[in-house]
């Protein structure tokens, strides 16, 4: 545990930020078929090959993104990205316990710096679990199940972009800014719809701001949408890979409240959208960063 942290009186987190341990990168490695990595070669079933080197998801790396940051604590997890949540369950379960069994290795090595999520369901030892926004948007009863443990549990969910399958002309970009945002509203828009009402007490994060979804509010209402739903209490937007125009959007549309501070690190640097956070003073700062993850966590 760094200086830097323990001296802190105030405890800030970052709710985004991703970890591969040695015991997933291990399990990606012996596998013949997508997803795998070779090497620093990650293969995903849809997107194709990435250069990847595995250390940069790693614990020293994501403490080093943090003390870079300034920042005590960072909320992990396993993107559903890599696509884990297709493939038969047999294998799925596989990837599932050797990054379970890491993440919680790791979160005691860090000194209670790493907060882990388990991958898709409540799990003893972590703050809750992420799931994949197409599960999300789609509420069947396996999901449904899922969700009232975590919610039983007292857990909270974050809501995440999953596999995504762009056309085969597609730019670099597309997957990012096309696929995982459609993904993200359709999740936010489901939840608005029915989820908040069944699950009225848990707390719900959705990552990327839900695709920009917050910026449609108004063309909801116009066709009848109670905006009341998208204010309530335990819903809330993560700023990661967005910059000062929508942050201010979205502050301005619900207050400091609704908001907390996520980087996506590795993938995005953990200081981009940090800056922007920051430059809207301390008050915001302390709310995104500070005040609004304990409520998370507590």
């Amino acid at each position: 545990m760094s200086a830097h942290y323990s001296e802190r009186e105030v405890t800030t987190y970052d709710v985004h930020q991703h970890l591969w341990p040695g015991s997933l990168v291990g399990a990606l490695a012996e596998r013949t078929s997508p997803p795998l990595l070779h090497g620093h070669t990650l293969v995903l079933e849809h997107e194709g090959s990435f250069q990847t080197d595995p250390a940069d998801y790693g614990v020293e790396a994501c403490l080093r993104n943090l003390d870079r940051a300034g920042v005590d604590v960072a909320v992990v997890s396993c993107p559903p990205t890599l696509g884990v949540g297709a493939l038969p369950e047999a294998e799925a379960a596989e990837l599932r316990r050797a990054y379970h069994e890491g993440a919680l290795a790791a979160a005691a090595e860090s000194g209670g710096r790493l907060l882990p999520l388990s991958m898709d369901r409540s799990e003893d030892g972590f703050v809750g679990a992420i799931l994949a926004a197409d599960d999300v948007a789609e509420l069947d009863g396996d999901v449904c199940e899922r969700l009232d443990e975590l919610e039983r549990r007292g857990m909270f969910v974050l809501v995440h972009p999953g596999a995504a399958h762009p056309p085969p002309d597609a730019p670099p970009w597309w997957a990012a800014t096309v696929d995982y945002t459609a993904q993200m509203q359709r999740a936010y828009a489901t939840w608005l719809a029915h989820g908040v009402e069944r699950w009225p007490d848990l707390r719900i994060v959705f990552a990327i701001l839900a695709g920009g979804a917050p910026f449609q509010l108004e063309r909801m209402q116009a066709r009848g949408f109670d905006i009341a739903n998208a204010l309530h209490p335990t819903i809330f937007l993560e700023t990661s890979s967005y910059g000062r125009r929508a942050l201010e959007l979205c502050l301005a549309t619900f207050g400091a409240r609704q908001i907390v501070f996520g980087s996506d690190a590795p993938v995005v640097d953990s200081t981009t959208t940090l800056a922007h956070v920051r430059s809207f003073g301390q008050a915001a700062t302390e709310a995104l960063c500070q005040h609004n993850p304990t409520i998370l966590l507590t």
